[in-house]
């Protein structure tokens, strides 16, 4: 069964409706990161952190790419709705230290971070 421009418009809202997801999309403005640097900026459960990854995915705003053992995430949105969401969001507390912190993450070779992150 196919999706209405309706059914469209609900999948993105609802993705849109969540600080996490925010959060996640403002840091992808930067350009494409690995799970493990969204995991290490947010601090928040690798399962966590994908399942809102999926939700995203979902709705079409991002894309994945798989290499090896990691998945990269990306931007699909479109240029009015990313200049939109950065102007929402330009001033908010969390965004802002959301992308101090993705400095230092970037020093990090993603390898290193996943890594550290996995249990013994």
């Amino acid at each position: 069964m196919s999706r209405t421009p309706m059914d469209e418009t609900l999948l993105v809202t609802k993705a849109l409706s969540d600080r996490h997801r925010l959060r996640i999309l403002m840091l992808l403005t930067g350009g494409e990161l690995c799970v493990c640097q969204v995991v290490a900026v947010l601090d928040l459960a690798a399962s966590t952190i994908s399942k809102h990854l999926s939700v995203l995915t979902g709705a079409g705003l991002l894309l994945a790419r798989k290499d090896g053992r990691w998945v990269h995430y990306r931007l699909a949105l479109s240029a009015p709705a990313l200049d939109w969401l950065r102007a929402a969001l330009a001033r908010d507390p969390a965004i802002r230290a959301d992308r101090q912190a993705l400095k230092q993450i970037k020093q990090q070779a993603p390898e290193d971070l996943c890594r550290q992150q996995r249990p013994n």
